[in-house]
């Protein structure tokens, strides 16, 4: 039950506003608070672009969509709405400024929010998760937002639907390709937000060249609008024949296509969550993020990681070039891996 004194919320705001991996790996909290507030009309406020990731989730009552951009005048307008919504109860799980004052001009009684950097924000809200020196999943971390608050958690995954066009649509997508209803296929996702987080794309063919010649599974090369340059890359090394959805799919779609894949192979980004969502079994190239904290939700994923000591990243990226963390993962190290996850013995390999 809740802390004693806290009324039953009628009205309860839950503020994620980052990504896409960021905003799916945030559900377990709507879960937990519909368990514990059945009744309460639930909202969550979200950045433009991510709010595909609960837009289908069956514990909210209401997606808003954050005011990024136009004058001053606007955000106030912004910030004047949300009030008018009277919430009760917010849990911002951004830690970030602009969240919290946000979190504080809805005028909601109880605030419940981060602050890990010890920021002038901390007096904005009226709880303050505390905060952890070890590494902890960012789900564990979400979830100690409503423990502030006394509400009992267990352990849960992120909950993403898909809804039946979707599945359609990426069904449909899959036998363009050739690939028959239950074959298996290996899903190939280079995108990453920033350079410095993303393995090279001539290893990402090299090693689409191994599964398709070596192993005899098709592989699917993923990838948003924003990917394209990459994805481009890639199609013009792999020797192969690669078959591409790159900017082709919706996010659910990705989701109903990442639920039929054998196996997904990408950098630490939004679509890898997605698939471990689905039940995908996923092989987690990581570099600036630690995956003890952002690997991907559930059990028999696996992630590479180097763990090198500029931890976190110098300000404004990278500046070790051809020895970052993401270069210092070999082609060699992520093919024995994959062979496992796909259900094959690791065996000796020469890599030209």
């Amino acid at each position: 039950m809740p802390t004693p004194g806290i009324v039953a919320p009628e009205r309860i705001l839950v503020i994620k506003l980052r990504y896409l991996g960021d905003v799916l790996l945030s559900t377990p909290v709507l879960a937990g608070l519909r368990a514990v507030f059945p009744k309460a009309h639930l909202s969550m406020l979200v950045n433009p672009g991510t709010e595909a990731m609960i837009a289908t989730n069956p514990h909210l009552d209401e997606v808003l969509i954050a005011e990024r951009a136009g004058s001053p005048l606007r955000q106030l307008g912004f910030a004047a709405a949300l009030r008018r919504r009277r919430f009760d109860l917010v849990l911002d799980l951004t830690d970030g400024d602009r969240a919290a004052i946000l979190s504080r001009l809805t005028g909601a009684a109880i605030r419940v929010g981060f602050n890990r950097e010890g920021r002038w924000r901390g007096r904005l809200y009226t709880h303050l998760v505390p905060m952890q020196e070890q590494p902890m999943p960012m789900i564990r971390q979400h979830l100690m937002a409503l423990e502030a608050l006394g509400i009992p958690v267990a352990p849960t995954l992120p909950v993403l639907k898909v809804r039946p066009a979707d599945e359609s649509a990426a069904g449909e997508a899959l036998t363009a390709l050739k690939i028959a209803p239950g074959e298996r296929f290996v899903a190939v996702h280079p995108g990453a937000r920033w350079w410095f987080k993303s393995w090279p794309a001539a290893r990402f063919a090299a090693l689409i060249d191994y599964i398709q010649g070596k192993l005899g599974v098709k592989a699917v090369l993923l990838g948003s609008v924003a990917d394209q340059e990459i994805t481009e890359a890639i199609l013009g090394q792999v020797e192969t024949g690669c078959r591409s959805l790159a900017g082709r799919l919706t996010l659910l779609e990705l989701a109903g296509l990442l639920r039929q894949a054998a196996l997904f192979v990408g950098n630490d980004n939004g679509p890898m969550h997605i698939a471990a969502a689905m039940g995908t079994p996923v092989v987690g190239l990581f570099g600036p993020a630690d995956p003890r904290i952002w690997g991907p939700a559930g059990q028999g994923h696996a992630t590479l990681y180097k763990g090198i000591d500029c931890r976190p990243c110098f300000p404004g990226g990278c500046r070790r070039g051809e020895q970052n963390c993401m270069r210092l993962i070999a082609l060699d190290e992520v093919i024995p891996v994959v062979e496992r996850m796909l259900g094959r013995p690791p065996k000796r390999i020469e890599i030209p």
